[in-house]
């Protein structure tokens, strides 16, 4: 199986792997080093343990190991069974010595089968230039499975900036005394912890004035709305484990009105739901409000959903706009890259934004419109906009929602810029596990946002 950039795939989680990252050696070639981080839920290593490379060739797991260097390829192998429940993902990357990955032919990832050495998938890179680091794809746990991402992002900034954003820095030795042979070669050492010595002190800076600014919503809150204030909290939560408490985001919701939505409605779960995503939106967007769209056979901006308001919001909604016989996902999408992009043209070039734009999609059914789906999603790919689809099906129906599996797995897109995940109802899971699943994906979106030049650096 060929993956392009930005594709993702289902791993078989029981079977060990191999992941190989190869090219064709020959004169001139420049050594590729690779290397393969354990990261948790936040995006970071939490030690040197868990730093996989030529130095140090087995994680304490045992899950994931060094297996040499062979002409033109390095090997690492990799066993999903065994990893930690507190792991989140392994990334695999690697940087070059005496060139770029540029000058680096044929340049690949292969994922084996460990046991019988069969190929299981391969992603080429094609594009790579003057980076001198460079991450290949990502394994990352999906509920109980696990998935690879070709990732494809390289770093101008050097195996530095690479290390730097997974917690890691890179201690460059100092030369020896003049009758020492030669330097040595730089060191891995992950990032110090901080010092318990102050409750102010922190690894990262923190944006005081965004701080100030959630603890007096919290009290607004309190005052008006007591019932939100746990879900705010428990959104704080999810954000905090993967360093986003102080993040902004604008956040959209788009509904489906379809016919067969009506139960939904009526029996409140959709206004529940959208009060979660509110809660979300309170600590993103330093407007305090979400944006909510509706689409059937026509797709509606029905304005700000914020704390004044919030009150049966979706019932007068709703009432405004009835029900629809159709569900296009396309129009809705159009709707949304028009207000926060200014257009819904086809789009092949990269544009920047300052804040990013979180939109969780909510259907319970496949499109009336699916090419002008795909074409919008891929469109979008190359602005700083990511999708988070929830399906609800109250039977759990096996392939009932292959159309978004399919969108989640998009070839053919900048950046991976969509999630997916079904529920039996808007309100069937807990709220905690509803955030968790919410920022399942986001927070891998924005990194790479980030270093695709969509966004500005932390």
């Amino acid at each position: 199986m060929l993956l392009a950039k930005g594709q993702n795939t289902t791993l078989p989680a029981t079977t060990p792997l191999r992941a190989v990252v190869g090219w064709q050696p020959g004169a001139g070639v420049p050594e590729v080093d690779g290397c393969a981080l354990v990261l948790g839920a936040s995006g970071k290593v939490g030690g040197d343990a868990d730093m996989v490379f030529y130095n140090q060739p087995a994680h304490p797991s045992g899950a994931v190991r060094y297996e040499g260097k062979a002409a033109g390829g390095e090997t690492f192998a990799i066993d999903p069974a065994r990893l930690p429940p507190a792991v989140d993902r392994v990334v695999i990357g690697g940087s070059t010595d005496g060139g770029t990955f540029g000058s680096v032919p044929q340049l690949y990832l292969a994922i084996l089968d460990a046991a019988s050495g069969a190929e299981i998938l391969r992603f080429h890179v094609d594009d790579a230039s003057s980076e001198t680091a460079f991450l290949f794809a990502e394994v990352y746990r999906r509920g109980a499975e696990w998935k690879l991402r070709a990732v494809g992002q390289g770093y101008a900034s050097g195996l530095a900036g690479f290390a730097q954003d997974f917690g890691v820095t890179v201690v460059e030795v100092l030369p020896a005394p003049p009758a020492a042979p030669a330097p040595m070669p730089p060191a891995w050492s992950a990032a110090p912890p901080t010092p318990p010595a102050s409750p102010a002190s922190t690894s990262t800076p923190i944006d005081l004035r965004k701080d100030e600014r959630l603890t007096d919503m919290e009290m607004r809150v309190a005052a008006t709305s007591p019932h939100l204030l746990s879900l705010t909290k428990q959104a704080a939560v999810s954000l905090a484990k993967r360093g986003l408490a102080t993040h902004t985001a604008r956040v959209a919701l788009c509904l489906d009105i379809s016919f067969s939505m009506y139960w939904h409605y009526q029996r409140g779960q959709v206004q529940a739901l959208a009060e979660r995503v509110l809660a979300l939106g309170m600590r993103f967007d330093d407007d305090e409000r979400i944006d909510v769209f509706l689409f059937g056979g026509k797709a509606h901006d029905k304005g700000p959903l914020a704390l004044a308001n919030a009150h049966e919001y979706i019932a007068r909604a709703v009432n405004q706009n009835k029900l629809e016989g159709a569900t296009q996902y396309g129009a809705a999408m159009k709707l949304v890259r028009r207000r926060y992009f200014g257009s819904d043209a086809p789009r092949c070039a990269p544009i920047a934004g300052v804040t990013p734009v979180y939109v969780m999609f909510v259907t319970d059914g496949t499109p009336t419109d699916p090419d002008v789906a795909v074409e919008q999603l891929r469109s979008s790919s190359y602005e700083p906009i990511f999708w988070q689809f929830m399906a609800v099906d109250e039977l759990q129906r096996d392939g009932e929602f292959a159309f978004l599996e399919r969108l989640d797995d998009l070839a053919g897109r900048y950046l991976d810029n969509a999630g997916f995940f079904s529920v039996p109802s808007p309100t069937a899971i807990a709220d905690e596990d509803l955030f968790e699943l919410m920022m399942a994906q986001y927070p891998g979106w924005l990194h790479r946002a980030r270093h695709a030049g969509l966004l500005p650096p932390a």
